[in-house]
């Protein structure tokens, strides 16, 4: 078991990595606990909840809204909770956007934690203090900066995940590796079947080194106003296929990726063979690049993604497998480019 810390101006989190989740009553003892969870993880593990006071939302991206965060509101003060308690999110990464915007804004803010469920939540959602919800099938547009008390992966809950999960979790791992962890990548590369099959030492390793490079840039750079930006890699494109394709977040990265390496030929110092790479690892962990994407829609994206200053975009490129460089682009050059792929 490894902890990480993570050091914020908006508060001190513990990272636990391959604790059981039990964990959490040893870490909440003597603690009024109000648990947000959906309904998939509330049927598998109710049985081990550290407390009985349950709010259930439901699943999938359409519920990450400010109308959910109204709904969990009214529920709070139904119980009468205060701010002596607590807020524990137990669930993938949209339960946590919400729990921990939930916890962040009611009356000014209150004391919460993560137990993330699946791969993406345990190396992304979870970590890192960013909290919010959707606007008009908008990404994440409204949301705040506010770090959870503690997170804690559990490996084991891995096991009742489906594949497609799985897969979105490694899409964000291999993003982790891309912009700053040549042999996190490499690792990757060479034992992508024992990943695929949850080998306990391989799932192990891309959870402790994805977290330790995660957790390092959030301590440097907590409000993404420079360095913490990289961890955007891929995702302005992304966003717009999640909101015009319905692709699941993993599928979308990997996709917009891709094209961010495409870019990168084309714009930085990343070689074909580097982007050759990137293109052979997503089609070993069975995220598909072949999709047809309208050209429109990424240039609306690009637009309109919060990274945008004026007429230019802060654009997350690789110099190299491992390294990554953010760099102001005119949006209308981006446009250009955009363009000549399609």
């Amino acid at each position: 078991m490894k902890t990480l810390e993570i050091n914020g101006n908006t508060g001190n989190s513990k990272i636990y990595i391959n604790k059981p989740f039990t964990y959490a009553e040893k870490l909440l003892k003597g603690k009024r606990v109000v648990i947000i969870t959906d309904n998939n993880v509330k049927d598998l593990y109710e049985d081990k909840f550290p407390s009985k006071e349950i709010i259930t939302i439901g699943a999938g991206e359409g519920i990450k809204t400010l109308q959910t965060i109204e709904d969990i509101y009214k529920k709070l003060m139904d119980l009468e909770f205060d701010r002596t308690g607590f807020i524990l999110g137990i669930g993938g990464g949209i339960v946590c956007d919400i729990a921990g915007f939930a916890a962040s804004t009611y009356m000014r803010g209150v004391r919460f934690g993560f137990i993330p469920s699946t791969l993406l939540a345990q190396v992304d959602a979870s970590v890192g203090g960013k909290n919010g919800v959707n606007l008009e099938g908008h990404k994440n547009m409204v949301g705040v900066f506010s770090q959870p008390e503690f997170v804690i992966c559990d490996p084991e809950m891995l096991k009742t995940l489906p594949a497609k999960e799985l897969k979105n979790g490694f899409a964000e791992i291999a993003k982790h590796a891309l912009i700053g962890d040549q042999n996190l990548f490499e690792f990757m590369e060479q034992n992508h079947k024992s990943a695929l099959e949850l080998d306990p030492e391989v799932i192990g390793r891309l959870t402790r080194d994805s977290l330790v490079l995660k957790s390092g840039i959030v301590n440097r750079d907590e409000k993404e106003k420079g360095e913490r930006r990289k961890l955007n890699f891929g995702h302005t494109i992304a966003h717009a296929l999640e909101k015009t394709l319905g692709l699941s977040h993993g599928e979308a990265v990997a996709v917009g990726i891709g094209i961010a390496a495409k870019l990168s030929v084309k714009m930085s110092d990343l070689s074909g063979e580097g982007e050759n790479r990137i293109y052979e690892l997503f089609k070993n962990f069975d995220l598909n690049q072949n999709i047809t994407i309208s050209c429109d829609e990424i240039k609306k994206a690009v637009r309109r993604d919060k990274k945008r200053e004026g007429d230019n975009i802060n654009f997350i490129l690789l110099k190299k497998i491992g390294e990554a460089t953010i760099e102001k682009i005119p949006i209308k050059v981006l446009e250009g480019v955009i363009d000549d792929m399609c």
